[in-house]
């Protein structure tokens, strides 16, 4: 196995890596575990000051990060940017508000003094995926970097420069020894540093195939995990919000990062009385954006990351057309590359893979409804069950409608986004735990009760 970059938009292989020995593995987790003896006891201000000194470290070397993941994983320049600023945000974040977070909580009891603290558990295997390369990883090290606790890094096999990127930041912003390490490791090997004593706990954001794999090694290890997975999100727009308004948002949340996120809207859920006025408008965005080279200033949609990604999702298409799905509009794309042309599905059957399945990639699926019970109903005709968007005027009914979907997160009049200071994650096949906001910091924390009298 080899980690490799090749470049989406071209096809050709630009760099290779070896997976590494049993001897490097050893020795990565080693330093781990001494890292973790020397950085538990570092004061707060210490911590807080790698976090400040990355995200400077990040601001100044944005273009050249944006250009590495455009190469890797075909991510439009001014996307790639603004993936930088987020990861220094969330760095800065978590150095203003780690300690205070942190602090011991109090209870009465029948003790004179009673609290829980937070302590860190030790080492974290950090599994990452492609498609936010740096923001997905330093999501994950700001706050656990805060509590106390180091990572190793597998990263995504497709995106090995910026593994290698990521950890010589850290060290420009002066990471000791063992804080962060990168291991270009199998599948069988994760398996085994999951088993292995020195690893304490597991982050995966990846299919929710993987999830289901990773959580039942560290089940059998016993050892904690968070898992961020797959999303069928829906976009729900009632007959009371202006159409064109939510097309314009719902196509700017299906484009995102070549329409490669598992929080992107997919499952376009409309009232049937606006529902020509927002497809109308829908498809003149898609028609606006502009498909082409990443490294190109004016592109809005690269390629996807790799080609079995772009067969996956025509794949995906075809069966939902012969299923019954109408292909309403699809684009043209370049023909070198993984490339994928922006399109839109209509009326998919249930149980067809436009209606219940993860498309990942710049194609939409439109399904109108009638009644707030038939949206819902909709909105849940998955296994997923991650983010979810509603457009309405009416406060109760949107009240209604938090309630009834089944999703890790509600966007009422605007589109699904995460965000540093609120808690993020997913319920069912897309995933559980929660990354970021206050519990982004105690998720992987020894929470010890203390009573003294």
């Amino acid at each position: 196995m080899l980690y490799r970059t090749v470049n989406p938009a071209t096809g050709e292989t630009v760099a290779a890596f070896p997976t590494a020995g049993s001897a490097e593995m050893d020795a990565a987790l080693d330093r781990a575990v001494a890292a973790f003896r020397r950085w538990r006891r570092e004061p707060f201000a210490v911590r807080r000051r790698l976090n400040e000194r990355l995200a400077d470290v990040l601001e100044a070397n944005a273009d050249s990060l944006a250009r590495l993941m455009a190469l890797e994983m075909g991510k439009p320049l001014a996307q790639g940017v603004a993936e930088v600023e987020k990861c220094a945000w969330v760095a800065r974040h978590y150095a203003e508000t780690a300690e205070a977070t942190l602090q011991p909580r109090h209870y009465p009891s029948d003790g004179s003094e009673t609290y829980t603290r937070y302590d860190p558990i030790g080492p974290i295997l950090a599994i990452m995926p492609w498609n936010f390369p740096l923001w997905q990883v330093i999501r994950v090290s700001a706050p656990n970097f805060m509590t106390g606790n180091p990572m190793v890094l597998k990263h995504a096999p497709s995106a090995p420069q910026c593994a290698l990127r990521i950890v010589e930041l850290y060290a420009e912003a002066g990471a000791p020894e063992g804080l962060i390490s990168n291991l270009f490791l199998t599948n069988e090997q994760a398996a085994d540093a999951i088993a292995d004593s020195r690893i304490r706990g597991v982050t995966l954001t990846g299919s929710s195939r993987a999830g289901s794999e990773v959580a039942s090694l560290a089940g059998r290890a016993l050892k904690p995990m968070v898992a961020e997975l797959g999303g069928s999100d829906p976009f729900i727009v009632f007959g009371d919000a202006d159409p064109e308004e939510a097309a314009a948002a719902g196509a700017a949340a299906r484009l995102i990062n070549s329409g490669q996120s598992c929080i992107a809207a997919k499952r376009f859920v409309i009232h049937r009385r606006i529902f020509d006025r927002f497809a109308a408008a829908f498809e003149a965005r898609l028609r606006e954006a502009a498909v082409g080279d990443p490294l190109a200033p004016e592109t809005a949609v690269g390629p996807l990351a790799r080609e079995d990604l772009r067969d996956r999702l025509e794949e995906l298409v075809e069966r939902s057309v012969a299923a019954g799905a109408e292909l309403s509009w699809r684009g043209e794309a370049p023909g070198r590359g993984f490339y994928s042309a922006c399109g839109m599905l209509a009326a998919p059957p249930p149980g067809s893979p436009a209606a219940t399945e993860e498309l990942f990639g710049p194609v939409a699926t439109l399904i109108r409804f009638d009644g707030e019970d038939e949206a819902i109903g909709v909105a849940n005709a998955t296994a997923y069950g991650l983010g979810a968007s509603v457009w309405t005027s009416d406060r109760e009914r949107a009240e209604r409608m938090i309630a009834g979907v089944n999703a890790g997160a509600v966007f009422v009049n605007g589109i699904t986004k995460s965000d540093p200071r609120v808690p993020f994650g997913g319920t069912r096949n897309s995933g559980f735990g929660r990354e970021l906001g206050p519990d982004g910091l105690i998720e992987f924390t020894n929470r010890k009760t203390v009573w003294i009298r």
